[in-house]
Formats: C-alpha cells, structure tokens, sequence
C-alpha cells in the first residue's frame, strides 16, 4: 500500500494536489456577486429608453420582408 502510494504521488504535480476547489464562501460571493449583475441588467433593460428601443427593434424585425 505504501510503495503505491509513493508512485501515485509522484505522478501528480504538487499544485494539483493543493487546490480542492472552491471553499463555501467562494461559491456565496459568486453566487451574490451574479444576482447582483442580474438586478443591474434587470433595472437597465426595464428602463424606458431601453425598453423602447428593445420594442422598436422587435417590432421592425417581425414586420421584415424577406
């Protein structure tokens, strides 16, 4: 058991052993950190100019002739 052990460890790189992932508290700032893009593109699609000129640019692609 010990001599494989000592071949396996050879063969992996040392950075490769050390890093697991993230921890718990990666994934929290993550995941607060994409809800909180979500709410600003949220609040910019939804604003007048933009919805707009979202509703402008369906309205000329589904009236197109092709």
């Amino acid at each position: 058991m010990w001599m494989r052990f000592r071949r396996m460890r050879r063969v992996w790189p040392r950075g490769a052993r050390d890093d697991a992932g993230m921890t718990t508290s990666e994934y929290a700032v993550g995941t607060i950190a994409a809800c909180a893009l979500a709410a600003v593109l949220y609040k910019v699609v939804t604003s007048g100019p933009v919805a707009g000129a979202l509703q402008s640019l369906i309205g000329r692609a589904l009236s197109a002739q092709f």
